[in-house]
């Protein structure tokens, strides 16, 4: 951040948007612990947290182990008269994987395992410089936009939400067991909330610019 109330509108230098109604603000320095937030819809600009980077990445890597967790150890088990069948989501996708419908794997794998497990990826690589005081590496401004950019898109806990309707309809026929990847999901959507909450993406990017990366194009306007 610039240190003072200057801001350019041409480069919009000193400048920061409400990332909920995009709302300008002069952009200040802050000190751990205090908060910004928007006039308009109270949206919190930034907020700096002393240690945050060093919690986020330890979340992250949490959040990896635990996909790793939920792929492969058994998901649930459906029992009846005595017959009993247990599988895991890496199964489940695989059961998908021939004919037509061949692309659910993809999808199933993609939208519920490979994107969290690849955000939690790009944080670590955006962030372990900083925590140890080194400069980022060539490429965090790409990998941690990346990471933003897929925030939408982490479903874990929407695919948990969906296991347990689906239970719910099911259980009045059979006996239903839940295995350790089921638990491990449930841990995951905890991860997530408390990642979110640690996290605060105008203070990273902050940091990436004050380890002197460039972070917006805004040289380029000024060389014009």
């Amino acid at each position: 951040m610039i240190r003072n109330v200057e801001y350019d509108m041409a480069t919009g230098e000193g400048l920061i948007a409400c990332p909920r109604c995009d709302a300008l603000h002069i952009e200040e320095e802050l000190t751990d612990g205090e908060t910004a937030r928007c006039v308009r819809c109270d949206g919190i600009l930034a907020r700096p947290k002393s240690g945050a980077f060093t919690q986020i990445i330890a979340l992250a890597i949490t959040t990896m182990v635990l996909m790793v967790g939920a792929i492969f150890f058994p998901f649930l088990e459906i029992s009846r008269l005595g017959l009993g069948h247990g599988t895991s989501l890496f199964g489940v996708a695989m059961a998908f994987s021939e004919g037509f419908i061949a692309p659910l794997t993809v999808g199933l794998l993609g939208v519920i395992v490979a994107l969290p497990a690849l955000r939690a990826a790009l944080l670590v690589y955006t962030l372990w410089p900083l925590v140890r005081g080194r400069p980022p590496y060539a490429h965090a401004v790409r990998a941690f936009r990346l990471s933003e950019q897929l925030k939408p898109w982490s479903m874990a806990e929407i695919f948990i939400i969906g296991t347990a309707i689906a239970m719910v309809k099911v259980g009045g026929l059979a006996t239903i067991s839940f295995g350790p990847a089921f638990w491990a999901f449930c841990a995951l959507i905890f991860v997530s909330l408390a990642n979110r909450s640690f996290m605060c993406s105008t203070t990273i990017w902050d940091a990436i610019e004050d380890a002197g990366m460039h972070t917006d194009g805004r040289e380029r306007v000024e060389a014009a």
